[in-house]
Parts: C-alpha cells; sequence; structure tokens
C-alpha cells in the first residue's frame, strides 16, 4: 500500500475551514467539492496513458491520451457523493459507479445495503471516494469488493485518515503497489465512538443534514 498525505497550502487552508465547526453546510460542501480537486490532482498521478498521434495547426505530433478501458469513480454513499463532483472535474472522462456502505455502530463493521458497480472491472483503475478513513473497515471492504471483479488497481480518496485505520488497510493490502491512499491529512486518532479526533465531525450530517 502506498501513503500520500497532500502537502499544500491551499490544503491545509480548506481543511482548517471544513474542520469549523461553524461553517454552515452549503460553505462545507463547496469546500469538500475545491478540496477533492486539489487531491485528485494527486491521485491521478499515475493513471494509465497512451500515446496519440494529433495533428497542431502547426504539425503532427504524439501526444498523450488517457488509456482504455477509462477508469471509474466510485463514491461510497452517502458522505461520498459529496465528492463526486470535484473528483469528475478533474476525470470528465471517467465512469460512475455507486457503493453503498454504512457502518454497524454496534459492531464497527461495514455492511453493503447498495451496488450499482459493473460485474466485470477487469483492466480498470478504480478511485474510491470517501471522506472519512476512520476504522478503515468500510474502505477495507470497498477494496477488496472492486478487485473481486477484476479492477487492475485501486485508489482512495479520503480527506481525513486515523492512524488505526491507515494501519489496518496496510495490514490488509500489504505491500501491495496496486493500492493507493491519498488524504488530505492524517490526524491523531480515534475517539472511543470511533470518530476521528480532532477530525471535522461526520462528514455526511455536515454535508446534508442530520437523517
Amino acid at each position: 500500500m502506498r501513503l500520500h498525505v497532500a502537502d499544500h497550502p491551499l490544503v491545509d487552508h480548506k481543511l482548517t475551514t471544513l474542520r469549523d465547526e461553524t461553517t454552515p453546510s452549503a460553505t462545507f460542501r463547496l469546500l469538500v467539492d475545491e478540496l477533492v480537486t486539489l487531491l485528485a490532482y494527486e491521485a491521478t498521478r499515475g493513471i494509465a496513458t497512451e500515446p496519440k498521434e494529433i495533428r497542431t495547426p502547426v504539425t503532427s505530433m504524439t501526444g498523450t491520451t488517457l488509456a482504455s478501458p477509462a477508469p471509474l469513480v466510485v463514491p461510497i454513499l452517502r458522505a461520498g457523493l459529496g465528492m463526486l463532483d470535484g473528483m469528475t472535474r478533474l476525470l470528465p472522462t471517467a465512469e460512475v459507479g455507486f457503493l453503498g456502505m454504512m457502518r454497524d455502530e454496534e459492531t464497527l463493521q461495514a455492511v453493503t445495503y447498495a451496488n450499482r458497480l459493473p460485474d466485470d472491472l477487469t483492466g480498470r483503475h478504480v478511485f474510491l471516494l470517501d471522506p472519512m478513513l476512520a476504522t478503515g473497515g468500510t474502505l477495507v471492504a470497498a477494496i477488496d469488493y472492486v478487485f473481486a471483479r477484476g479492477a487492475r488497481e485501486v485508489t482512495a480518496v479520503c480527506l481525513l485518515a486515523a492512524p488505526e485505520g491507515l494501519k489496518l488497510v496496510e495490514e490488509h493490502a500489504g505491500d501491495r503497489v496496486d493500492v493507493e491512499i491519498v488524504v488530505a491529512a492524517v490526524d491523531e486518532r480515534l475517539n472511543e465512538k470511533a470518530y476521528i479526533v480532532p477530525g471535522l465531525g461526520d462528514a455526511g450530517d455536515r454535508l446534508y443534514g442530520v437523517v
């Protein structure tokens, strides 16, 4: 597993505003969108490309284009939906699937309740979107889910990660180079309720309100 922590003043600035409990939902959604676009730039550094012959107004040349099959962007519902526009803004040719997973608050285990993914992901680079990498259980389950369908590589884009969650994913993925985690920051720890500290609270509730 590879871990990339974004190091940029704009990332730090936007993340600080996200953490502030007084930031309203409308501003929170806008900042998540902007922050994910910055993270997407880092997350796509290793995306597969292929040469393409084109002609400019001046001459012919060999350029670069994204390789086939197209990348697949998968927000993990519901909070991952708030990251979708920011990711597809940078990857407009990507296809989009949806994976509904939630943490059982009693067992802290991931439960899958919805799947809108192609059955065959052979050769696909899958980008998983989930704001909070807390215990790591949901992300591990999602990684297994797409690899079982033939995904070639998985990149998870998260706003925040806890050391405990990163440890679980690393233990599960081992030294595989086809698993990468891209985050804005790694926080201190999880509290007794498995919330990231200092964190930013429940990302889904702050994006969409309490359900």
